[in-house]
């Protein structure tokens, strides 16, 4: 069954990241045709799905001593088969800089066409990937999908509330955060954000840390939509429906509303000069 006119529809996979990009490769590839025949436009994969993450292996990556090779190799194997399957691919990965210049940690974005539409850096990196492992990036990543908006954070990212406020800002529809934790608390602050900016939140993690909270894909209201098995990988679809009744609050009251409350000016009309005001210690 289609989306509805109007709306679309994504998959969050929740596949098993390993230190060989073999057989991350053709994991993500797998979840890619399982999305593609549900029906959905766009799949989102976790931090590391396609390399490997190095905050879960330090010892596999530190030095980056690795073959890049097939990294690369892997990558484009999945860029032919989003072309293939026409769909559109967020995937994370280690992005490989010039010579001794520390990888990024991010997420590439594949177009239906099976080009590289553009790539999200992680920008607020924690102690040990700052210090040992990642460059930081510098810039916010917002693409667009049959009319729908999308934006990209990972991981410790959900802890900076201004990344979250900056994707409002951008007009996202979706922002689509990838993580590769096993701490249930990311979930809850995510659904924060999702119901304080009024966007939906799609999280996507590894088959090994689902145990604590798996992916999820949380409405704009900041209520789960639909969640992944909490024990093996899986692939769930749910469609962004902006007529979806149960989310007309959340889209049509309250994000405006918040949006004039934040510009000032509907508060300043209101207010007055009284002494009873300006007196703050009178009873």
């Amino acid at each position: 069954m289609a989306a509805a006119e109007g709306s679309i529809r994504i998959a969050v996979a929740q596949t098993t990241v390993t230190t060989d990009p073999g057989v991350n490769g053709a994991a993500v590839r797998a979840a890619m045709r399982r999305a593609a025949d549900q029906g959905a436009r766009l799949v989102h994969f976790g931090e590391g799905a396609l390399s490997g993450y190095a905050g879960a292996a330090k010892s596999h990556y530190t030095g980056w001593s690795i073959d890049w090779a097939p990294v690369a190799a892997e990558l484009r194997r999945t860029m032919a088969l989003a072309a293939e399957l026409g769909i559109w691919v967020v995937l994370g990965g280690n992005h490989r800089l010039t010579g001794a210049n520390r990888p990024h940690n991010s997420l590439w974005v594949i177009n239906d066409r099976g080009e590289l539409a553009d790539r999200y850096d992680k920008r607020f990196l924690s102690h040990s990937e700052v210090t040992g492992f990642y460059t930081p990036g510098d810039h916010a990543c917002v693409f667009d999908v049959d009319g729908f908006r999308f934006g990209c954070l990972l991981c410790i990212e959900v802890n900076f509330p201004e990344l979250w406020m900056e994707q409002l800002t951008l007009g996202v529809d979706c922002v689509l955060f990838s993580t590769y934790s096993d701490d249930p608390i990311f979930e809850i602050i995510a659904r924060g954000h999702a119901a304080a900016n009024n966007f939906w939140v799609s999280i996507a993690l590894p088959a090994q840390c689902a145990p604590s909270g798996p992916s999820a894909l949380v409405g704009p209201h900041g209520y789960l939509l639909r969640q992944a098995r909490p024990d093996s990988p899986d692939v769930i679809c749910a469609d962004l429906n902006r007529a979806d009744p149960t989310l007309d609050f959340a889209l049509n009251k309250a994000r405006p509303w918040r949006g004039t409350a934040r510009a000032g000016h509907l508060y300043t009309t209101h207010q007055t000069s009284d002494p009873r005001s300006a007196d703050r210690t009178a009873i």
